[in-house]
């Protein structure tokens, strides 16, 4: 299967194609205006590094969040007109089990920074299957909350562990780039109708929060 996969969720967003389990191009983003105005572009390089066409994609992803609003609406809009244009499958990826694959140990606590001194953070197994569920919360409190003995942490930044419990455990700098793994990562899931993509935000936006608070 080859898989042409998107990722906007920050400022620092990427395309991957892959197929029979090794990436065949990637192209990096940086756009802090965002993704809309360089996307289809990018998308038309990155076929062309790969000789392929549009045709011979066969699953189009899309890192569905949590991260920027506006970015994770720009990838999962983009990657659904491809499918549906094109008739082929779509899968959306959440950034934070993208974010495990990089590890290489039985549990990785995968962290993300959120703004408003919060972090986006859950737990995954070797496997990438969810071990403990993806929330949004200030890293302290989180880190509160995790009992085993051994975590893997994996974040694009570094993370403030020093003064915690956690200090001496292993600490993994990802890519800031995960077109890649989102790839990897929609290689594992079931495929989907592209118009049951769904944004996975994990916070609530702010207009949300306000007519809750009305």
């Amino acid at each position: 299967m080859t898989i042409l996969a998107v990722d906007t969720t920050s400022e620092f967003g990427s395309l991957a194609i892959r197929s029979q389990q090794r990436t065949l191009a990637e192209i990096a983003l940086h756009s802090p205006e965002g993704f809309g105005h360089v996307l289809f572009q990018a998308i038309e390089d990155i076929l062309r590094e790969a000789a392929l066409r549009l045709e011979e994609i066969d699953c189009f992803a899309a890192a569905s969040g949590p991260g920027s609003f506006t970015g994770v609406r720009i990838g999962l809009a983009a990657v659904k007109g491809l499918a549906a244009a094109t008739g082929k499958a779509a899968a959306g990826v959440s950034i934070l089990q993208a974010l495990a694959s990089v590890g290489d140990l039985p549990l990785r606590a995968t962290v993300l920074d959120a703004r408003r001194g919060e972090v986006y953070a859950a737990v995954y197994d070797s496997d990438l299957r969810p071990v403990e569920p993806e929330t949004v919360a200030p890293l302290p409190a989180w880190l509160g909350t995790l009992s085993a003995p051994l975590y893997q942490f994996i974040s694009p930044a570094p993370l403030a562990l020093q003064a915690t419990r956690f200090r001496d455990m292993p600490f993994v700098q990802a890519p800031k780039q995960l077109a890649a793994a989102v790839a990897l990562c929609a290689e594992r899931e079931p495929l989907q109708d592209p118009a049951e993509l769904d944004a996975n935000y994990v916070r609530r936006s702010d207009a949300e929060l306000f007519w809750k608070e009305s």
